[in-house]
């Protein structure tokens, strides 16, 4: 191609992409159709005017333009996610994610299409990931959230003809053709679909950050060449900083980052990734107020959503490295809010528990524990139980290492005759100082009070062994056996419980043996006989299963 066509073509494609920028489509359209009249096999204007359809809403056309895209450049990505992308609008989501998937047979570490593939696949939710029978994104779960939360279409909430026409497309999908002349309409579409059809600034390809949703026809080409000098040197400068960055040379970063940011101010990437060498530095103070100014950036270029959220993210590490756990939790939480990541969710989850028990220790205080145990002791001693019991919750918090107070408090449970409370307070009394006699006294007289005696006696046992000549020990411990003596069905509840008798009695020579027994008293002194045998029923006896008069 001669010379001055060349020029004549590059000069449609800049003016393409100005009116592309500024909202007029239709221009864009037309400079990018009189491009591809010169040059028909020039790959990169066919892929910006499926942009500007696509911007357009021209959906069908877009396709074709990207199909033109990848027949002409079978092995160049963005032609896979135009197609992707305008195949996602028209809802075939199923082919929209086969060709995010081709492209990423040339590319496959290539962010765009990965999230492109994540982004198709959300909506393949029929039998065994097919694409659904049907759909409708204005009818879907947490919609008003969604519109109330985006700058974009919070205000519209306000206007009366507005959430009439909504209502109408909640109602009835096919209506979304009486309104595509709404650019609310059309923004809130945007919204729903997770896309931003006003962006027209290439989005940050390192994997650092986050691209937009792949559903999302970039208004302008992303290749190098539709970027100003500045920013190709940016780009440049900020490739330079994360080579240094992975070497761990943070100061030669920072110089790169800075460059970056002198040459392209709107790209906030530049300023997170500057807050995260800081990070690495220790340098927190910085990194938070880096990423603030990120934040405040991003919101002033409308920067995506993810980038914003990553830079919340980048404050909560801080504030986390930090060990200042609720700020941390703030600012994990306004990072979900902007896009919610398992990372965030994770973190946000572990500056929680962190969080908890810091406090817990914060608050313990033995003398406020031993001011609040007196105070519940003179309740008790009025029969004030349920507000005794609140002082002894509270003593609780105060030293929550100390048995007496467990023991204390148990003892509130037995007169409120919350038995399995005072059961659980017992249990930590022991756990706390297995020698603790008192633990075991308390329960002892608890299962007493609930007719355990099997359970009530092993427990006296334990006390038994820690004090033998205790009173209260060896009175339970006689009671219980005294009790059981006279109650056959705690006898037997006993007795099967020991593994020896329940072997026994699953013998079937043996049930033989008890029921002849019990038929034929004679037959007892042929089966003392064996030895074996009469082992057997000697351990039935001391269990108390059987009695021989």
């Amino acid at each position: 191609m001669a010379e001055d066509l060349q020029k004549k073509v590059a000069e449609l494609k800049d003016q393409g992409n100005r009116a592309l920028t500024s909202g007029d489509t239709k221009e864009a359209i037309r400079l990018y159709g009189e491009a591809i009249k010169i040059d028909p096999n020039n790959h990169v204007l066919y892929s910006n005017r499926s942009a500007a359809l696509a911007k357009a809403s021209n959906y069908e056309l877009a396709l074709v333009d990207a199909n033109k895209t990848v027949e002409l450049k079978p092995d160049w990505v963005k032609g896979y996610s135009r197609k992707g992308a305008a195949l996602s609008f028209l809802g075939r989501y199923e082919e929209a994610k086969m060709a995010y998937e081709e492209g990423l047979k040339l590319d496959p570490e290539n962010q765009q299409l990965k999230d492109g593939v994540k982004d198709t696949q959300a909506h393949l939710t029929g039998p065994a990931g097919s694409q659904p029978l049907g759909g409708n994104p204005f009818a879907a779960p947490g919609i008003m959230e969604r519109i109330q939360r985006d700058p974009r279409t919070k205000g519209f909430l306000a206007q009366p003809d507005y959430m009439d026409k909504l209502k109408q497309l909640q109602q009835n999908p096919q209506a979304l053709g009486n309104h595509l002349q709404d650019p609310r309409i059309m923004t809130t579409l945007s919204v729903l679909l997770g896309v931003d059809l006003q962006q027209a600034r290439e989005e940050d390809m390192d994997q650092r950050s986050s691209p937009p949703a792949k559903d999302e026809p970039e208004p302008m080409e992303e290749e190098e060449e539709e970027l100003t000098d500045a920013q190709k040197e940016a780009k440049e400068e900020k490739k330079k900083g994360n080579e240094a960055y992975k070497k761990k040379d943070f100061e030669t970063a920072l110089q790169h980052y800075d460059k970056a940011i002198e040459l392209d101010a709107d790209d906030i990437t530049f300023l997170t990734n500057k807050a995260a060498v800081y990070y690495e530095m220790d340098r927190l103070e910085d990194c938070i107020k880096e990423s603030q100014k990120a934040i405040e950036r991003g919101r002033e270029v409308r920067s995506d959503f993810k980038l914003i959220a990553k830079a919340f993210f980048r404050i909560g590490q801080a504030y986390f490295k930090e060990d200042k756990y609720k700020d941390a939790i703030t600012y994990y939480n306004k990072s979900l809010t902007e896009h919610r990541t398992p990372e965030a969710l994770k973190k946000c989850q572990e500056a929680e528990k962190l969080l908890k028990e810091y406090e817990a220790k914060s608050y313990v205080d033995p003398e406020k524990a031993e001011e609040e145990k007196a105070l519940g002791n003179e309740l008790f001693q009025k029969g004030d139980y349920p507000n005794a019991l609140n002082h002894y919750s509270e003593a609780i918090k105060r030293n929550p290492e100390d048995p007496k107070l467990f023991s204390n408090r148990a003892f509130c449970y037995t007169k409120l005759a919350e038995w399995q409370l005072g059961i659980k307070d017992c249990d930590e009394c022991v756990r706390l100082d297995p020698k603790f006699l008192k633990g075991y006294l308390r329960k002892g007289a608890i299962l007493q009070a609930m007719k355990q005696w099997g359970r009530a006696q092993d427990v006296y046992s334990k006390a038994l062994d820690i004090e033998p000549n205790n009173p209260e020990a060896n009175e339970g411990y006689k009671k219980c056996l005294q009790t059981m003596s006279q109650d056959p069905e705690e006898i037997k509840k006993r007795a099967m419980a020991d593994p020896e008798v329940q072997q026994i009695m699953s013998d079937p020579a043996m049930r033989v043996i008890l029921d002849q027994m019990q038929n034929e008293p004679g037959a007892l002194n042929d089966h003392l006989q064996n030895p074996e045998i009469r082992a057997k029923i000697q351990k039935l006896m001391e269990s108390g299963l059987i009695q021989i008069r």
